[in-house]
């Protein structure tokens, strides 16, 4: 589905990947660190070096650190996400630099998550006699676990959000505000945005649970309320999310994606 916008008397088109990956890539400051995969991640983190942030430093889980990607990689392993890189390292030395605390944000996506931030891509039902398995965590759990902001870009729709996952793949603030540092992990890291096709979340302060902060141009309340199956917290101030701009649509589709490997995927 596309958005249409009247903008200076003429219409600017957008489909949801679209808009999803141009919140993404804003979120992203000039001279902080991220950790991606392939997919929407990449190309959030590719609109951001080659817009407002040129020395975002993206680093990808097989070890390239630094790299200027020519194009869109298919693997965390592509030789494109060494290209022109600052270092050829390893996983073990990204992982390292998470422990370390070097690394500002993660992009993380999951078959589940609920209103703490949990994520699940391990199995749906029974851990033992799952009706489904999925890959698990790779390196997501370390990424959850250690680094400072995690962001996901995920469709909504109820069963993706539910109120309690199944398995707790990736740890978000787990059943609250304290029980993550209870748990042994970094005080100060955890879920940040969840950006989806019908609005971006964030976190309260005070219960870390996930929170509305603003709603996708032409999307209604209660069609988020109708695709989450838990109970949401709303901003005092939900505001309409920005549309991409006509720079960012450009560059998206003319640099950053140009065969629509990703932007012309359905986000739903």
């Amino acid at each position: 589905m596309e958005t249409r916008l009247e903008k200076e008397g003429y219409l600017v088109s957008y489909n949801p990947m679209e808009l999803m990956i141009c919140l993404a890539a804003r979120a992203l400051e000039d001279g902080s660190t991220v950790v991606v995969g392939t997919g929407a991640p990449c190309a959030a983190a590719m609109l951001a070096q080659k817009t407002h942030a040129p020395n975002l430093m993206v680093l990808f889980e097989a070890g390239g650190v630094g790299p200027i990607l020519p194009t869109m990689p298919i693997s965390v392993g592509d030789s494109r996400t060494f290209h022109q890189s600052i270092m050829a390292s390893s996983m073990l030395d990204v992982m390292e630099a998470c422990q370390r605390g070097m690394i500002d944000y993660c992009f993380l996506g999951g078959a589940q998550i609920d209103m703490y931030g949990n994520i699940n891509s391990t199995v749906i039902g029974d851990f033992h006699r799952p009706k489904v398995r999925f890959p698990g965590s790779g390196g997501a759990n370390d990424l959850a676990s250690l680094c400072w902001r995690t962001m996901i870009i995920t469709p909504h729709d109820p069963r993706r959000f539910v109120e309690k996952v199944d398995f707790i793949t990736s740890p978000g603030y787990l059943t609250g505000k304290g029980s993550r540092e209870a748990a042994g992990l970094p005080p100060g890291t955890g879920p940040y945005k969840v950006i989806t096709n019908l609005c971006v979340l964030g976190f309260d302060e005070d219960t870390r649970r996930m929170m509305v902060e603003s709603v996708h141009p032409g999307v209604s309340r209660d069609d988020v309320v109708k695709n989450t199956g838990f109970e949401l917290l709303w901003s005092k101030d939900v505001l309409t999310s920005e549309p991409p701009t006509d720079e960012e649509l450009r560059v998206l589709r003319e640099e950053v994606d140009p065969m629509k490997y990703i932007i012309g995927r359905q986000a739903a």
